[in-house]
Protein backbone atom coordinates (compact mmCIF):
# COMPACT_ATOMS: atom_id res chain seq x y z
CA UNK A 1 0.00 0.00 0.00
CA UNK A 2 0.99 3.47 -1.01
CA UNK A 3 1.52 6.04 1.08
CA UNK A 4 -0.61 8.26 -0.92
CA UNK A 5 -3.31 6.22 0.40
CA UNK A 6 -2.63 5.54 4.58
CA UNK A 7 -4.65 8.65 5.92
CA UNK A 8 -3.15 10.83 8.45
CA UNK A 9 -3.85 8.63 11.18
CA UNK A 10 -2.72 5.78 9.88
CA UNK A 11 0.53 8.02 9.06
CA UNK A 12 0.90 9.07 12.42
CA UNK A 13 0.89 5.86 13.89
CA UNK A 14 3.54 4.44 11.48
CA UNK A 15 5.57 7.12 12.53
CA UNK A 16 5.67 6.62 16.22
CA UNK A 17 6.28 2.68 15.54
CA UNK A 18 9.29 3.91 13.66
CA UNK A 19 10.44 6.12 16.59
CA UNK A 20 9.98 3.35 19.09
CA UNK A 21 11.38 0.98 17.03
CA UNK A 22 14.98 0.85 18.93
CA UNK A 23 13.27 1.21 22.63
CA UNK A 24 13.46 -2.35 24.23
CA UNK A 25 9.84 -3.23 24.63
CA UNK A 26 8.45 -2.94 27.98
CA UNK A 27 4.77 -3.99 27.45
CA UNK A 28 2.73 -4.99 24.30
CA UNK A 29 0.56 -2.23 23.04
CA UNK A 30 -3.45 -2.21 23.48
CA UNK A 31 -3.84 -2.46 20.41
CA UNK A 32 -1.49 -5.63 20.05
CA UNK A 33 -2.62 -7.36 22.78
CA UNK A 34 -6.35 -7.09 21.38
CA UNK A 35 -5.57 -9.07 18.42
CA UNK A 36 -3.63 -11.78 20.38
CA UNK A 37 -6.55 -12.06 22.81
CA UNK A 38 -9.13 -12.73 20.14
CA UNK A 39 -9.39 -15.65 17.74
CA UNK A 40 -7.47 -14.26 14.85
CA UNK A 41 -5.14 -16.16 13.06
CA UNK A 42 -1.34 -15.38 12.92
CA UNK A 43 1.68 -16.17 11.19
CA UNK A 44 4.80 -17.36 12.33
CA UNK A 45 8.19 -16.64 10.33
CA UNK A 46 11.29 -18.27 11.38
CA UNK A 47 14.30 -19.42 9.72
CA UNK A 48 15.82 -22.61 8.41
CA UNK A 49 18.83 -24.40 8.66
CA UNK A 50 20.20 -22.25 5.80
CA UNK A 51 19.01 -18.51 6.18
CA UNK A 52 15.96 -18.96 4.15
CA UNK A 53 12.46 -17.97 6.16
CA UNK A 54 9.51 -20.29 6.93
CA UNK A 55 5.85 -18.50 7.24
CA UNK A 56 3.39 -20.90 8.77
CA UNK A 57 -0.55 -20.35 9.98
CA UNK A 58 -1.04 -20.82 13.64
CA UNK A 59 -3.06 -20.08 16.77
CA UNK A 60 -1.57 -17.81 19.30
CA UNK A 61 -2.74 -16.62 22.44
CA UNK A 62 -1.38 -14.31 25.49
CA UNK A 63 0.59 -15.88 28.55
CA UNK A 64 0.84 -11.97 30.32
CA UNK A 65 3.18 -10.36 28.03
CA UNK A 66 4.44 -13.29 25.95
CA UNK A 67 2.63 -15.21 23.15
CA UNK A 68 1.96 -18.24 23.27
CA UNK A 69 1.48 -20.49 19.86
CA UNK A 70 1.55 -24.39 20.02
CA UNK A 71 2.81 -26.72 17.12
CA UNK A 72 4.28 -30.43 17.13
CA UNK A 73 7.93 -31.15 18.84
CA UNK A 74 9.35 -32.43 15.59
CA UNK A 75 7.86 -29.49 13.50
CA UNK A 76 10.12 -27.49 11.35
CA UNK A 77 8.83 -24.59 13.24
CA UNK A 78 10.17 -25.93 16.48
CA UNK A 79 13.01 -27.08 14.77
CA UNK A 80 13.80 -23.98 13.47
CA UNK A 81 13.05 -22.18 16.93
CA UNK A 82 15.71 -24.61 19.09
CA UNK A 83 17.87 -23.39 16.52
CA UNK A 84 17.73 -19.94 16.14
CA UNK A 85 15.49 -18.12 18.20
CA UNK A 86 14.39 -15.36 16.45
CA UNK A 87 10.67 -15.46 15.35
CA UNK A 88 8.42 -12.13 13.80
CA UNK A 89 4.68 -12.79 13.98
CA UNK A 90 1.82 -11.05 11.98
CA UNK A 91 -1.71 -11.10 12.88
CA UNK A 92 -4.56 -9.55 10.91
CA UNK A 93 -8.31 -8.92 12.95
CA UNK A 94 -10.89 -12.11 11.79
CA UNK A 95 -13.54 -9.31 11.19
CA UNK A 96 -11.50 -6.71 9.82
CA UNK A 97 -8.63 -7.47 7.60
CA UNK A 98 -7.39 -3.82 7.67
CA UNK A 99 -6.22 -3.90 11.06
CA UNK A 100 -3.41 -5.93 11.89
CA UNK A 101 -0.24 -6.14 14.18
CA UNK A 102 3.89 -7.06 13.95
CA UNK A 103 5.32 -8.33 16.19
CA UNK A 104 9.42 -9.36 16.47
CA UNK A 105 10.82 -11.46 19.28
CA UNK A 106 12.64 -14.38 20.43
CA UNK A 107 11.10 -17.48 21.75
CA UNK A 108 12.02 -17.14 25.91
CA UNK A 109 10.73 -20.93 27.10
CA UNK A 110 9.47 -23.89 25.41
CA UNK A 111 6.49 -25.80 27.85
CA UNK A 112 5.66 -29.02 27.92
CA UNK A 113 3.98 -31.74 29.96
CA UNK A 114 0.66 -30.82 31.87
CA UNK A 115 1.75 -27.13 31.98
CA UNK A 116 2.03 -27.03 27.87
CA UNK A 117 -1.89 -28.52 28.18
CA UNK A 118 -3.30 -25.87 30.19
CA UNK A 119 -2.48 -23.26 27.67
CA UNK A 120 -3.20 -25.42 24.63
CA UNK A 121 -6.13 -25.95 26.01
CA UNK A 122 -7.40 -22.23 26.52
CA UNK A 123 -5.81 -22.16 23.26
CA UNK A 124 -8.13 -24.56 21.50
CA UNK A 125 -11.10 -23.03 23.60
CA UNK A 126 -10.41 -19.65 22.01
CA UNK A 127 -10.52 -21.06 18.28
CA UNK A 128 -12.83 -24.19 18.73
CA UNK A 129 -14.87 -23.92 21.58
CA UNK A 130 -13.54 -27.07 23.38
CA UNK A 131 -10.43 -28.35 24.37
CA UNK A 132 -7.49 -29.52 22.05
CA UNK A 133 -8.84 -33.18 20.27
CA UNK A 134 -5.74 -34.22 19.78
CA UNK A 135 -3.79 -35.16 23.73
CA UNK A 136 -0.26 -36.12 21.90
CA UNK A 137 2.83 -34.82 20.25
CA UNK A 138 2.27 -30.75 20.93
CA UNK A 139 4.17 -28.49 23.40
CA UNK A 140 4.09 -24.16 23.57
CA UNK A 141 6.39 -22.06 22.52
CA UNK A 142 6.32 -18.60 24.41
CA UNK A 143 7.89 -15.76 22.93
CA UNK A 144 9.11 -12.14 24.14
CA UNK A 145 8.15 -9.38 22.02
CA UNK A 146 11.08 -7.06 21.02
CA UNK A 147 9.22 -4.90 18.66
CA UNK A 148 5.57 -4.26 18.51
CA UNK A 149 3.33 -2.49 16.32
CA UNK A 150 -0.33 -2.60 15.28
CA UNK A 151 -1.42 -0.60 11.99
CA UNK A 152 -4.87 0.54 10.51
CA UNK A 153 -5.50 0.95 7.02
CA UNK A 154 -8.46 2.31 5.52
Amino acid sequence: MSLGSLNMADLVKTARARRSENEPMTELPADVRRLFDGPNYAHLATLMPDGAPHSAPLWVGLEGDRIALLTSPSSRKARNMARDARVAISITDHDQPFVMASVRGQVAERVEGDAAWVIIDRLSDKYLGQPYPLRTDRVVFLIEPEHARAVTYG
